[in-house]
């Protein structure tokens, strides 16, 4: 019998608010199981430091102007992990084998094929004393694929520990909205690819125009008035621009230029349609693809929540697309990212891979991270 690791995940997100902790038992293959989830938000000065500095990182050439100030953040962002594990691992006193510390995204470029987390695993590894695996994407690079996504061999194994009828998709809905289209348990061949934006757009809007980080279930998206004529030739843009060779995108990829002058309630409107019309009719074409048959789709991620955000989508996908919140299968969709990479720890640690050809465009299945041990 496979030996049973314990893992804890850690994950923050595009949306940059703070750290997602989950502890799972798994075999790194079909055996798993959930134990905890936790939710540390990040302190205003940490979350104000993180978007400033994310501002001024537009190109590779930014991340050595701004190397001194990612220095200094990336140490803030490690002690706050730190702190978040040692607050986790009060109330858990088993045995932990490793933490899978994805860090924070501040660039991603995947034409360029790099891909930049920032979070030190040697000093996450000697204030919490564990063992460590960190820098998941490096590998993926180096073997000729993008570095993302990397959830979608977990998303596999929640589809058959649940029971999931396929052909399903486990659409997540963060920063940047990602799909993985799955049509057999034991097989290596789902799919994978971002759609387009997930919250990265409204929640930007926000910062930048009231006091709010997000759209409470939508609601101010709903008192808004979307433009059309600014709508529609947005997507045109989208649908223009869109390079269909690469499989991931940043948030910097996406802009608000196109609703400058609009108030807070008309651009949020414009901007949630634009982003629901966008992933329906991205995941309309992907599916397509595949093949003919009825999908069901489940959420997960904090755009779920966002019920402007979902009714947009479901009326820009065909009736062979089945939308439900992933929560329906009892699955908590605020932690099937930092469960993913407590699941990629394990995975890593047995030089399993965790990324594939059909799902970041690497040469072959590539392992990946770099394993820090504690003493």
């Amino acid at each position: 019998m496979a030996k049973i690791f314990t893992a804890l995940g850690l994950m923050s997100g595009t949306s940059g608010d703070g750290v997602d902790v989950s502890i799972i038992k798994s075999d790194g293959s079909y055996q798993y199981s959930e134990i905890l989830n936790n939710y540390f938000k990040y302190d205003q000065n940490i979350y104000e430091n993180l978007h400033n500095l994310k501002g001024k990182i537009l190109m590779y050439e930014d991340l050595q102007k701004n190397k001194s100030e990612i220095k200094n953040l990336e140490r803030e962002l490690t002690l706050f992990h730190a702190h978040a594990v040692t607050k986790t691992l009060r109330i858990f006193d088993e045995k932990i084998d490793f933490i899978g510390f994805h860090g924070q995204t501040i660039y991603h470029n995947s034409i360029e094929k790099i891909s930049k987390q920032i979070g030190d695993g040697n000093l996450l590894s000697q204030l919490t004393k564990k063992d460590v695996i960190f820098n998941f994407r490096q590998n993926d690079i180096d073997n000729g694929g993008e570095g993302a996504p990397l959830a979608p061999i977990f998303h596999r194994l929640l589809t058959h520990k649940n029971n999931i009828n396929l052909p399903a998709c486990i659409l997540n809905i963060g920063g940047i909205a990602n799909l993985t289209a799955i049509t057999d348990y034991d097989k290596d061949n789902f799919l994978s690819r971002d759609l387009g934006p997930g919250n990265c757009l409204i929640d930007e809007w926000l910062r930048k125009n009231s006091k709010e980080k997000f759209d409470e279930n939508g609601k101010i998206a709903n008192r808004g008035k979307i433009n059309d004529l600014i709508l529609n030739q947005a997507l045109d843009n989208f649908e223009n621009n869109l390079n269909r060779n690469i499989s991931s995108f940043d948030i910097k990829d996406f802009d608000l230029g196109f609703v400058r002058g609009l108030n807070l309630e008309d651009g949020l409107a414009t901007l949630t349609e634009f982003t629901g019309r966008v992933i329906g009719n991205e995941l309309t074409n992907f599916l397509s693809k595949i093949n003919n048959e009825t999908w069901k789709i489940l959420i997960c991620g904090g755009g779920r929540k966002n019920l402007t955000l979902i009714k947009s989508i479901v009326n820009n996908t065909n009736k062979k697309i089945k939308i439900q919140p992933i929560d329906n299968f009892d699955i908590d969709g605020d932690f099937v990212e930092s469960q993913a990479f407590a699941y990629l720890a394990i995975r890593s640690s047995l030089g399993l891979p965790i990324s594939f050809p059909s799902t970041t465009s690497c040469n072959e299945p590539t392992t990946g991270g770099v394993i820090v041990r504690s003493i």
